[in-house]
């Protein structure tokens, strides 16, 4: 074949343009972020004046130092929770997170759409729609809340005064729908967490999100409360549908010795498709000591090991 020096000269150009291009490394789309309930005693400390404890601020700078991508900051540490935050201390964390380049990835509140008492699950909505207004101006996409009775040696059989299954979800699920009007309005998400009560399978948590019927209204797949043999198969099928994540160190509850195996949860969000940050949320055990200045950064690593390993 004949072939011109000119052409020659182009053809290799060109060949070698597109083995750089083919060479460069993908962009990650997971990231890994770190939910403020991992200080959770702490924070507490600090807004019950019970010591020096740590204020969301703080948590903002240990996620920057660690190189964290994201921090989500729970609505409970905000100052005067439940009432809403003045937008002066919301712009301030805003900024705050801005400055040291740390995206908002969401925030959380309290609520009780289980119980009998149709006034505090009125209360319960409202609440929520007042956090989507904060939500909102904090710049976050999700809010979390709860469709799993949020009280101690409570369920939703005992709150629910022995409504059937059937009665409960028709309240959570219209409730929930109200919610994710606002959300819509506001254009942040409702994000339903599993919490091992109502929802305690991935059948359970889509039945759920299938009965709001909105898209303003998804799954948070908590990886450590799914109460089955097998949570990994729960987790696989809640993941498609996710709006968020919280990445625990066991998929077998807090007080578990079996760590998570993170290549494969990492594996089963590559195959879901989910693109978007990863927050992790550390616990204390009763009973056993707690750093989470060593314990955060430690499973971290363990996270981002996963992520290169499965990229």
């Amino acid at each position: 074949m004949n072939v011109s020096r000119r052409d020659f000269i182009r053809t290799a150009s060109a060949a070698a343009v597109a083995t750089a291009v083919g060479a460069a490394a993908p962009v990650e789309t997971l990231k890994p972020g770190l939910n403020a309930y991992s200080f959770n005693k702490l924070l507490n400390d600090a807004i019950r004046q019970r010591g020096p404890g740590i204020t969301l601020d703080g948590v903002l700078e240990f996620a920057a130092k660690n190189k964290f991508a994201a921090f989500d900051p729970t609505g409970y540490f905000f100052p005067g929770y439940p009432k809403v935050p003045a937008d002066s201390y919301v712009d301030g964390l805003k900024k705050h997170a801005a400055d040291l380049g740390i995206a908002l990835s969401g925030t959380g509140v309290r609520n009780n759409f289980t119980t009998a008492d149709k006034d505090v699950r009125a209360q319960g909505v409202a609440h929520i729609k007042e956090w989507v207004e904060v939500a909102a101006r904090l710049g976050v996409p999700v809010i979390r809340v709860f469709a799993d009775t949020q009280m101690r040696a409570e369920n939703w059989q005992s709150v629910s005064g022995g409504a059937s299954r059937k009665d409960v979800l028709d309240w959570i699920s219209a409730a929930l729908r109200e919610c994710a009007d606002r959300g819509k309005k506001f254009k942040v998400k409702i994000g339903v967490q599993n919490h091992g009560d109502f929802l305690a399978t991935a059948e359970q948590h889509l039945e759920l999100i299938k009965a709001v019927g909105s898209e303003w209204c998804g799954p948070i797949v908590d990886t450590g409360y799914f109460k089955t043999p097998d949570p990994y198969v729960d987790i696989a099928m809640v993941a498609p549908h996710a709006v968020n994540w919280q990445v625990k160190q066991s998929v077998f509850g807090e007080e578990s010795e079996i760590p998570t195996d993170l290549i494969k949860l990492l594996k089963i969000v590559r195959k879901s498709g989910y693109k978007g940050f990863l927050p992790i949320e550390t616990l204390s055990p009763q009973g056993k000591p707690y750093d989470p200045f060593t314990v955060v950064p430690a499973f971290l690593a363990q996270l981002r090991e996963a992520i290169a390993k499965t990229a």
